[in-house]
């Protein structure tokens, strides 16, 4: 018997002893379920219609409605109430998407363990990541990820919305700042700092601002989604206070306002993590460092708590971590000539 043999045999001798508590007393044998019929349901609880887990699917209705008409003759029971405003679960429900999401990742898991252990971690890795980290920090990173891991598939979701974990099927969420929600599990991979950068040709253009009161001058781009992005922290004699910045131009989108500043459009403030490739090129040239005050920014991948021991999960995510801490390492040698 081979590992995908055992794989299987443990799947389902889990798979009967977990469900046999919806058997009733005097059924023999416990009931017998596919696990990708429970795998569909749980879609179904979190996209909220049949219709949204045949999209994603890519399969009829019908299809999903037959899946789901199994798993309550299989039950005994109601799983969901069907009416015209939608779908919800019963309590058999709820007590059943809690036992079924249990013995998915269990499955999960296993198969993982074991698999991995011939050809190494493998399968779709669904991730969540702003444009800004996705451009900077992932798709640089995949080509080595690959090499390591051939058997691995990224899929990015990158977007500056916070993604729903659960209902948008995300494995590892990539974010700034410190996570808020005790029920996901976060590693810290790295972290960052801000710094306020312009271009070679904006300078040119408008000069090199030598103090904080000389940015009332220049034309600064703000961030429209996260208003406390906009307050800089200053530092001068007075002591540490802040620079409200209303901006001159405003965007909601991270990546969007590192190109504004790189095609001369104003002075902004940046990651440094992201910023530091485009110094190196001679694209963009760090301001007012001694005036503003730089805080370290704690890079975080978020994950669901029943899926951050997956062999995959903890590869991608010691590989990024690694990655990060190379990217970040040559930052204090960095010395850009500014103009006059």
């Amino acid at each position: 018997m081979n590992f995908i043999e055992i794989t299987e045999l443990w799947k389902w001798q889990y798979f009967d002893i977990g469900f046999a508590l919806f058997a009733k007393p005097n059924q023999n044998p416990p009931m017998q379920l596919q696990l990708d019929d429970v795998a569909l349901f749980a879609r179904i609880a979190d996209l909220g219609t049949l219709s949204a887990a045949a999209r994603e699917r890519d399969v009829p209705v019908s299809q999903v409605t037959r899946s789901l008409a199994r798993l309550e003759a299989a039950c005994g029971v109601r799983l969901l109430h069907r009416t015209t405003h939608g779908l919800s679960l019963t309590d058999e429900g709820d007590t059943f998407l809690a036992y079924g999401r249990r013995l998915l990742d269990t499955a999960a898991e296993l198969d993982s363990e074991l698999t991995g252990k011939i050809s190494g971690p493998s399968g779709w890795v669904r991730i969540s990541v702003s444009p800004l980290l996705a451009e900077r920090i992932i798709a640089p990173s995949l080509c080595g990820l690959y090499q390591r891991y051939p058997q691995l598939h990224i899929d990015i979701n990158a977007s500056d919305r916070l993604a729903d974990m659960a209902r948008d099927g995300i494995d590892i969420a990539i974010r700034t700042g410190t996570p808020r929600n005790d029920t996901l599990v976060a590693r810290l991979m790295g972290s960052h700092g801000r710094t306020l950068y312009a271009s070679p040709a904006y300078l040119a253009a408008k000069g090199t601002p030598r103090h904080p009161d000389d940015l009332q001058h220049h034309r600064l781009i703000a961030n429209s989604a996260s208003p406390a992005l906009n307050r800089w922290p200053l530092e001068d004699r007075g002591g540490a206070h802040t620079l409200q910045v209303g901006g001159h131009t405003r965007t909601d989108n991270t990546a969007l306002l590192m190109s504004l500043v790189v095609h001369g459009v104003g002075i902004s403030r940046l990651h440094d993590l992201m910023a530091l490739p485009l110094v190196r090129e001679g694209r963009l040239i760090p301001l007012l460092q001694t005036h503003f005050i730089s805080p370290p920014v704690p890079i975080y991948a978020v994950m669901l708590q029943e899926r951050h021991r997956l062999p995959k999960i903890r590869a991608c995510i010691d590989y990024w971590a690694q990655w990060i801490s190379e990217m970040a390492q040559p930052a204090a040698q960095a010395s850009p000539i500014i103009p006059a």
